[in-house]
């Protein structure tokens, strides 16, 4: 599966975006789909995730309340709703994908830079 994330941008804090990510290449809903994030000298960070059906979502205690994963299977597309952006929000966001019967992520997309000014 290939993944193309987009939707990053600059925002105030306090501000919203939204990042969506889609795949081709496979058929999308063998997949569960998840946002990372990494800041240079940070680990990577699993923001959210999602099911293949969308019926089960989880978030890092970091962004709780806050982001909203979503995916639309007829679309091939996986979004994350980003609101009450943070300054400590600013990281390259990934989207990534993992078959149902792994735990690992094997498949990436290119990342998409999100910039929380104070």
């Amino acid at each position: 599966v290939q993944l193309q994330a987009s939707g990053g941008g600059l925002v105030q804090a306090g501000g919203s975006l939204r990042l969506s990510c889609a795949a081709s290449g496979s058929t999308f809903r063998r997949y569960n789909m998840g946002w990372f994030r990494q800041t240079p000298g940070k680990e990577r960070e699993l923001v959210a995730a999602i099911s293949w059906n969308g019926g089960t979502t989880s978030y890092a205690d970091s962004v709780k309340g806050r982001f909203t994963i979503s995916r639309d299977n007829a679309r091939n597309t996986v979004s994350l709703q980003m609101n009450s952006l943070k300054p400590e929000d600013t990281s390259v966001y990934y989207c990534a994908a993992r078959e149902m019967d792994r735990y690992d992520y094997r498949y990436w997309g290119q990342g998409t830079q999100v910039t929380v000014s104070s």
